[in-house]
């Protein structure tokens, strides 16, 4: 009986294996990549109109985060970039008292479109948003006009984006259209972003066969998942810290935990107080390096991008970069 058990055992192994090849092989091939379209002039004045702030010279931005469910980059991006241009008054805010969980990393104290559709915000108006979630959003809101090729789309007051790491150009494109294009250039320069107009190439990002046979072999290789200890640094600068955790984190070999030597929240560059996951008073065994103060934020994603990909392989890493939709991690 248990021969014939590890028989059938072996029969229905081999069924699923055979199936999961099958649809492993139906899903498109890597995509290849194209020039994106340009912006024209009329399209980006379009886009900063529709930002600008209709009162105050200087108005308040709040970015918002669920206590239990809220994106890194996606709340600590903006506020880092905003904070930089001085041009607002930027501030955190979060749905409850207490600390902000950060998904796949982080906490502190103090996919958008999904949120903004259920409300019925973006019934009948152009929009975007991450590569992953589209098909599910325009099944469940079809008088959504989806853009394609287009990082930002601004509509009657409505904004959205790409996946996360869109986040960098959105915030230099506020800050354009707040106190105009030499106020975000000088913010761009400091973050390493040569370009942060909406032109983006769409169809190099969808799932594809190369990133399912990642995500299912990074998966099933669980014996080898490593944690990876981030050192809180006082003054660390938050968008790096954020990217630097985020690409660490979304590898399925391994996550990112940071770690200081007591329990005293460390405050970052523009004063975000974040509470270390673990207290350690020798160095982890493994090791991320840790963000410098001066470090660019878009350097700091490169390099984290580089260091995945000698430690796991180029396919995670371009694995990582469609995850968070940033094109510069294909090439």
């Amino acid at each position: 009986m248990k021969t014939k058990l590890m028989l059938w055992s072996g029969v229905g192994l081999g069924l699923v294996g055979a199936a999961g090849a099958t649809w492993l092989l139906s899903l498109p091939a890597a995509p290849a990549k194209s020039v994106p379209p340009a912006i024209g002039k009329d399209e980006a004045d379009a886009i900063l109109a529709g930002l600008k702030p209709p009162k105050r010279a200087r108005p308040v931005i709040a970015i918002v985060g669920i206590n239990h469910a809220t994106e890194l980059t996606d709340y600590l991006m903006p506020f880092g970039i905003l904070r930089r241009a001085d041009v607002a008054d930027v501030m955190l805010l979060s749905t409850a008292r207490g600390p902000v969980e950060l998904f796949p990393a982080l906490r502190v104290v103090c996919a958008g479109a999904k949120v903004v559709a259920s409300t019925g915000l973006l019934d009948g108006k152009r929009a975007t948003t991450h590569w992953y979630y589209l098909k599910e959003l325009r099944r469940k809101h079809p008088n959504i006009n989806y853009v394609a090729d287009r990082r930002i789309v601004v509509d009657n007051g409505v904004a959205t984006t790409t996946g996360i790491s869109a986040s960098m150009p959105m915030a230099l494109t506020l800050i354009e259209a707040i106190a105009g294009h030499e106020t975000a250039a000088a913010v761009a320069d400091e973050i390493g972003l040569p370009q942060w107009d909406a032109r983006h190439d769409s169809r190099a990002f969808q799932f594809s066969r190369p990133f399912a046979a990642t995500a299912i072999s990074n998966s099933m290789a669980f014996w080898k998942r490593e944690e990876l200890g981030i050192e809180l640094m006082p003054d660390v600068d938050e968008v790096s810290l954020a990217l630097v955790s985020d690409a660490w984190s979304r590898t399925y070999r391994s996550h990112a935990f940071t770690f200081a030597r007591d329990n005293t929240p460390l405050q970052t560059r523009n004063g975000v107080r974040v509470i270390p996951d673990r207290i350690l008073a020798d160095p982890a065994e493994h090791l991320v390096p840790a963000p410098g103060t001066q470090q660019r934020p878009a350097t700091a994603l490169d390099d984290a991008l580089g260091a995945i990909a000698i430690r796991y392989g180029l396919p995670t890493a371009h694995f990582v970069a469609m995850q968070l939709e940033y094109p510069a991690g294909l090439n």
